[in-house]
């Protein structure tokens, strides 16, 4: 038997220069918020919706593209020696609206605007485009509508401006025409109608949505062009597409109260630049929005005497005082359970003062439905409000009205004790300034059973 001579396995040298492969695999993730998973999830455990999951390819990158990302870091900056006229804030023309910004537009600012449709938001937009003319070039980027629709509502609100329309949904040509024009500020109407094709998704996904808006936000913070988006609401009124929106942007502001009212309210829920919870107050007219200076003539809705169960709350919004109206109406149940309804009222605080009311000032209202209601479509949140909230439970119960130009503001305990609140004396200032001569607040009275016991 002849033996056969081993074969020793070649020596292969080892290529030290040559990138590895990056494996493509695929990723779940939740449309409805953006939640990611390895495997596929029948609930998401972020936002709880069901059969949500949809799969996508995801290739990470490789170590020589990381390398060579890292290597084109800039070098840290010494605070003083930052150039401030790069932070200097740029006027829109609109008072009210750049005091909802914090005192004006910073450049490179990531601004979402939301709303219902038809609240007013693309009209906003455009007036704010074109007062932003004078200051520099401005693009409105239309995803929504075509250049002759822009151009039929700028007819319409009388805007004759400089202003450039670019009718495109692609975001990588509208980026790159964006980089030849170098504007000072940019719309983008809307975030859900552009798409950006690397990414392997359809417009508006959860996937395109947040791609579209981090290149949006690399662009104004390395360019200094201020940015302005726009973002539909769901059904349940919160921004369409991934909570990673709200978190990617500097400022997000939302449209509240009916679209179908004359008025539109505008308040700031995130603001790096400023305070938040600021509103501005404008009237939809014929020919736009118009600003409203003063919000406490407004959600006061005349001055004459008022019926029971109506009181004045000097409240703080953001950091401006504003008078609104509470209205309750308490009426004998006709089913078993007697109903509680808040509108534009915080629903645990209404039964809260329900029960103090009952307990420590001996009303019996656990037979009675009990409605509570701001007037004029804001939403207050404030516990300062609990004590105009009891006194107009109070007179709608007795049936008795309170003294006319009469002020309430105030935190309640569940003792039935009155708290101070920060900004009395604005709050009373306001009030002065309005003809408002009765104040009921904590440093007139030490319970909330003595200031009723005082207004009624």
């Amino acid at each position: 038997m002849v033996a056969r001579p081993i074969r020793r396995p070649r020596f292969v040298p080892r290529l030290t220069n040559v990138e590895p492969v990056a494996k493509t695999r695929s990723v779940f993730f939740c449309n409805a918020c953006g939640f990611e998973s390895a495997r596929w999830l029948g609930r998401c455990p972020q936002c709880e919706a069901w059969n949500s999951f949809d799969e996508r390819p995801f290739a990470p990158a490789a170590r020589g593209k990381a390398a060579a990302s890292r290597g084109m870091t800039l070098a840290p900056v010494e605070l003083g020696a930052i150039d401030g006229a790069k932070i200097a804030r740029i006027r829109s023309g609109i008072g009210e609206f750049d005091a909802v910004l914090g005192g004006g537009i910073v450049p490179g600012r990531l601004t979402l605007i939301g709303g219902p449709p038809g609240a007013g938001k693309s009209t906003l937009l455009l007036q704010i485009a074109a007062r932003l003319c004078e200051s520099g070039t401005v693009v409105y980027v239309c995803g929504e509508e075509s250049a002759a629709q822009v151009k039929l509502r700028a007819q319409r609100l009388g805007i004759d401006a400089p202003l450039l329309v670019h009718a495109e949904t692609n975001l990588r040509s509208v980026l790159d025409a964006l980089e030849r024009i170098a504007p000072t500020a940019v719309i983008v109407d809307s975030i859900q109608t552009v798409w950006l094709p690397d990414a392997d998704s359809y417009a508006g996904s959860v996937t395109q949505i947040r791609d579209c808006t981090q290149a949006l936000m690399e662009f104004a913070k390395r360019t200094g062009c201020a940015t302005f988006i726009v973002g539909h609401v769901t059904k349940d009124g919160a921004i369409a597409g991934p909570r990673l929106l709200e978190h990617l942007v500097d400022t997000v502001l939302y449209f509240e109260g009916e679209a179908t009212g004359e008025y539109r309210i505008l308040r700031a829920y995130k603001n790096r630049f400023g305070s938040i919870d600021e509103i501005c107050v404008f009237a939809m007219r014929d020919r736009g929005l118009d600003e409203v200076t003063n919000p406490s003539e407004l959600f006061l809705a005349g001055r004459e005497e008022r019926p029971s169960g109506s009181c004045v709350v000097a409240s703080i919004v953001g950091s401006r005082p504003v008078l609104i109206e509470v209205q309750a109406l308490v009426g004998e149940s006709s089913y078993g359970t007697p109903r509680r309804l808040a509108n534009n009222l915080d629903q645990a605080r209404l039964a809260m003062i329900l029960a103090v009311l009952e307990r420590r000032v001996g009303m019996h209202l656990g037979s009675h439905d009990v409605s509570a209601s701001v007037a004029g479509g804001l939403r207050v949140n404030e516990p300062a409000a609990d004590l105009g909230i009891a006194l107009a439970i109070a007179s709608s119960f007795r049936d008795r009205p309170l003294p006319a130009y009469a002020v309430a503001f105030g935190e309640l305990g569940l003792s039935g004790e009155l708290r101070s609140v920060h900004a009395t004396q604005r709050r009373e200032a306001e009030a002065r300034k309005l003809g408002y001569r009765t104040i009921f607040s904590p440093e007139v009275h030490r319970d909330v059973a003595s200031a009723i016991a005082a207004a009624l």
